[in-house]
């Protein structure tokens, strides 16, 4: 039988431009992997510019181990090794086209050691993540557990389960259990729940960030100083199961493209890494006061619509506007129902009132000292008192970070704190800031 989980602290964010049911089929004419996205490791690069590769061929990999690689979701040729100051790799773009690389093939035992030798020759390693430290797993690692999300409670997400996905999941919750030798948690939404006979069934309930999987690992076992967990979403979780099944990994991905300033927000079956013109409306493309973002609005990535590429996680695009030209008739004192405040300063908060709102990018605030106030408290739900942690990481206190739970955390569970903070600190790189640091030092 599941266990219930239920989460009582969050937001559900009312932004405007949920995605409708339909899905358009793009295929991308080039993808681009961004190192960036897959923290934790120095990348190196294993191609160069005008190499052919297959789906499979390994793009960069870990310069500490080379064991760990991120591979070409797309057969073609290497476009172009994008690269920055000193010369630091930005992003690999892979152009689609005929290949005269052999596909890659894999070792399908389900032996602990053969499993993770595949996971992480074929890429999908590096698509998991390591509590603590929020990285990539090492590949000696041995995870205490293996932690499973199986739905995003994020703004305007979609689902991440359907039915053809089910015999996938089921297959690479068998994988992960011979890796680990324990059956993995895996969590869905209590209103939608289902059952998998290989892994530990969670039903959660709850506004987000219920649908983090740091939240899922605290209601059940908070990750201690000393040990590991591994965590992975459910399509990730499907693309294991997909390469045991019939020997190849997909690399598909379903987006949403969400957002209010879009005429028709749908679903899109594309690519890992598609690039994001060929996704996104003409005029999108053409407007300079939308921000678009490749996930959602609290933790994706600002990115060029002409030369930007779908990031880690690879499931939503979202599009707003800049505000950086609005003009408000009394600004913040307007009593407006179209405007939205957590501390009930406007009328929308009224029952009856609630709506969808076309949030821009505005912070609304001036950045100033952190105020204990207990805000943060409100829409955290860990067992862990959040402002006084963020004061440990802004004075360097390793010792009172630990004490405070810094091992349980992510920077994405520090992103609904950042929406409502009155004092408009970044939170989110301040906690990836102080677990780089945490790890450099142990």
């Amino acid at each position: 039988m599941a266990r219930l989980i239920k989460v009582k602290k969050g937001l559900d964010i009312p932004l405007d431009g949920r995605p409708s049911g339909r899905v358009d089929v793009v295929a991308p004419a080039s993808v681009g992997i961004v190192p960036d996205d897959f923290e934790g490791h120095v990348w190196k690069c294993a191609v160069k510019e005008g190499d052919e590769v297959a789906v499979g061929s390994t793009l960069l990999f870990d310069k500490a181990t080379s064991r760990i690689r991120i591979v070409s979701p797309l057969a073609g040729k290497v476009r172009e090794v994008r690269r920055g100051e000193r010369r630091k790799i930005l992003a690999v773009v892979v152009e689609a086209g005929p290949s005269s690389v052999k596909p890659v093939s894999y070792n399908l035992e389900l032996s602990a050691e053969a499993v993770r030798e595949t996971l992480l020759a074929s890429g999908i390693w590096a698509l998991m993540r390591q509590r603590p430290f929020d990285i990539v797993p090492d590949p000696d690692s041995e995870p205490r557990d293996i932690f499973v999300s199986a739905f995003d409670s994020a703004p305007l997400a979609a689902p991440l389960i359907d039915g053809s996905m089910l015999p996938f999941i089921e297959k690479g919750l068998e994988v992960l259990k011979a890796v680990s030798g324990k059956k993995p948690y895996i969590a869905t939404r209590a209103a939608h729940p289902y059952e998998f006979a290989n892994g530990v069934n969670l039903n959660v309930e709850g506004p987000h960030p219920a649908g983090n999987v740091g939240v899922q690992i605290a209601a059940v076992a908070p990750v201690n100083k000393g040990e590991t967990v591994w965590a992975l979403d459910v399509v990730t979780v499907a693309r294991i199961g997909k390469l045991y099944t019939d020997g190849i990994p997909s690399w598909k991905a379903l987006v949403a493209l969400t957002g209010p300033e879009l005429a028709d927000p749908h679903m899109i079956q594309t690519i890992v890494g598609s690039d994001l013109h060929q996704l996104l409306p003409e005029a999108v493309l053409d407007d300079a006061s939308l921000r678009v973002i490749s996930g959602n609005v609290l933790t994706g990535k600002k990115v060029d619509p002409r030369s930007g590429f779908l990031r880690y996680p690879y499931r939503q695009i979202t599009v707003i506007r800049e505000g950086d030209n609005a003009d408000e008739f009394m600004g913040w004192a307007s009593l407006s129902p179209s405007k939205f405040s957590t501390k009930r300063t406007f009328p929308a908060f009224l029952k009856g009132l609630a709506k969808p709102f076309p949030f821009d990018a505005r912070i609304k605030g001036g950045r100033r000292a952190m105020i204990l106030s207990g805000e943060f408290d409100k829409v955290f739900p860990f067992d862990i008192y959040p402002e006084f942690l963020l004061r440990a990481v802004n004075a360097g206190d390793v010792d009172r970070m630990e004490k405070l739970g810094i091992y349980e955390v992510a920077p994405e569970d520090f992103a609904l704190p950042e929406f409502v903070d009155t004092s408009k600190h970044e939170l989110q790189p301040m906690i990836r800031r102080a677990l780089d640091d945490l790890r450099a030092d142990s």
